[in-house]
C-alpha cells in the first residue's frame, strides 16, 4: 500500500488516540460486556447491545488508526521552508473575486476543510507545486476557480 504523508503532531495524535482505545476504552467497554451478559436474557438486554455496538465502534476505529499508522510518511512540517506550495506549507491565497484564504495543507485525518485542507482535496491538489505570485485553477463541483498564491509559510 502507498505511504500517505502525515505530520509529526497528527501522526503523534493519532498514536496517543490508539494508545487510548486500546488501553482505556476497549479493555473498559469488554467490563460492561461482562457485566450485561451477568443479567441473563441476551436477546433483550439493551445494555448488552449498546455495549456490543460500542466495542465494534472501538474495534473500527482502531482498524482505521492502525491503518493509517502502518502507512503513514511522518513529515517534519517545522524543518520546511521555501516559497514552493508543499505538504505542511500554510498558504495564503486570494481568488478572482478578492476574496482571501488562508490554510495548512496536511493530511485527510488532520483536515478540517476550512484551516487545514487534506492535499488529496481539490483545492489542496491545486495548489501543491505552485509558488508565491502563481495562478493556479481549482476544479469545484460548482465549476472552475482561479486562486493567485500570496504567502507561503511553514512556521506559524
Amino acid at each position: 500500500m502507498e505511504q500517505k504523508p502525515i505530520s509529526r503532531q497528527g501522526f503523534e495524535a493519532l498514536r496517543q488516540e490508539l494508545k487510548d482505545l486500546q488501553e482505556n476504552q476497549r479493555p473498559e467497554i469488554l467490563k460492561v460486556i461482562e457485566w450485561a451478559r451477568s443479567l441473563g436474557d441476551l436477546s433483550e438486554n439493551a445494555d448488552y447491545s449498546a455495549a456490543k455496538e460500542k466495542q465494534r465502534h472501538i474495534d473500527k476505529r482502531i482498524q482505521f488508526i492502525q491503518s493509517i499508522i502502518d502507512n503513514a510518511q511522518v513529515v517534519d512540517v517545522d524543518s520546511l521552508s521555501g516559497n514552493r506550495v508543499v505538504f505542511g506549507a500554510k498558504v495564503l491565497t486570494e481568488d478572482q473575486d478578492g476574496n482571501r484564504m488562508e490554510c495548512r495543507i496536511l493530511s485527510d485525518v488532520e483536515s478540517d476543510g476550512r484551516q487545514v485542507i487534506s492535499c488529496s482535496s481539490p483545492v489542496g491538489r491545486a495548489l501543491i507545486g505552485h509558488c508565491v505570485g502563481d495562478t493556479c485553477v481549482v476544479r469545484l463541483p460548482s465549476g472552475e476557480k482561479e486562486f493567485e498564491i500570496i504567502d507561503v509559510k511553514f512556521k506559524d
